[in-house]
């Protein structure tokens, strides 16, 4: 049987869909022609807290007397519009840049504002894994650029106290991949979460070869509905603006998947079997959705093959 997964990465190669999910930034520098069109939308959270939407991941921007700081970047060719874009807020240039994870639509903007002079952040692994070549739904995405890499890393997170607000950056392993952080703004009450939450576009993509896992993107909502209240403004990565509510029936869809996966697998059932049995088809209603039932459960059930570690303990 062909990989469902490895479809679905193709699709979204050919079809150039704005979330691109797995694109390194170099190849997409030189693909400038299909970001001619995108525009980049603000909408403001909080005072000197806004989101940006345009092609790729969902960018956070906090922005103040003490500097600007992003969260995310999507690609190298976007990077011209992002800049206006926060200019049109009052804010100045940026001055920190943090990543959420190492995908090229998330950082393939790294080069041009570390050139700018950014102070790029991001966990362990996100430099580790822009250090060398990785796989990725297009084959595989080259090393980074020295100017694109993180010069600030860190195992468990930070704090920056800027602007009148303390931002925390927390980690969270094993989940969407190996290196996913979060973003807290605590005074203005955003959180981003990165790729660890698709919010009504998709069923969640978790990249197995970069050490992502089903359990661990459970672990990340259940820590992420401990952080929030129901004011709380959570930027997706993917997706539209979202809600503690919206963030709880994804964590739902989580543990009912998970739990149908593994019941069926230790029953016995190969992966192609539990494909069959549609388990995911009340939430994957999108016909774009980036991840269709399919390559979910596929990813589920490899997922529940790895070893479990402490955070990733099912429910």
């Amino acid at each position: 049987m062909s990989n469902p997964i490895s479809r679905t990465f193709a699709a979204l190669s050919l079809a150039a869909s704005p979330v691109a999910l797995f694109a390194g930034s170099e190849s997409y520098a030189q693909e400038t022609d299909r970001f001619a069109n995108v525009e980049i939308k603000a909408e403001a959270l909080a005072d000197g807290v806004a989101v940006l939407f345009g092609a790729g991941g969902n960018i956070g921007v906090s922005y103040g007397p003490d500097g600007t700081v992003l969260i995310d970047d999507q690609f190298a060719p976007l990077t011209p519009k992002i800049q206006a874009a926060i200019a049109d807020l009052g804010a100045e240039p940026v001055t920190y840049l943090i990543n959420t994870h190492w995908h090229g639509d998330h950082s393939g903007g790294n080069e041009n504002f570390g050139k700018a002079g950014a102070l790029i952040m991001a966990h362990d692994h996100v430099r580790e894994r822009m250090l060398g070549i990785q796989k990725s739904g297009r084959g595989n995405d080259p090393a980074s650029p020295v100017a694109a890499l993180p010069t600030v890393t860190y195992h468990d997170g930070l704090k920056l106290h800027l602007n009148g607000d303390e931002v925390q950056v927390k980690h969270m392993k094993h989940g969407h991949t190996d290196g996913d952080s979060v973003v807290f703004w605590k005074k203005a009450n955003v959180l981003h979460m990165g790729d660890l939450f698709f919010n009504k576009v998709s069923l969640p993509y978790i990249d197995l070869s970069s050490g992502g896992n089903a359990r661990g993107i459970l672990a990340a909502a259940e820590t992420a509905l401990t952080m929030v209240d129901d004011d709380t403004k959570i930027i997706p990565g993917h997706g539209p603006m979202a809600n503690k509510a919206d963030l709880t029936a994804y964590r739902d869809m989580l543990l009912t998947m998970i739990g149908a996966v593994e019941k069926a697998q230790g029953g016995g059932k190969t992966v192609e079997q539990v494909q069959a049995l549609k388990l995911a088809a009340q939430w994957d209603i999108n016909p774009d959705a980036f991840i269709k039932g399919d390559a979910f459960v596929e990813a589920v059930y490899k997922s529940l093959q790895k070893p479990v570690h402490a955070h990733e303990q099912p429910h």
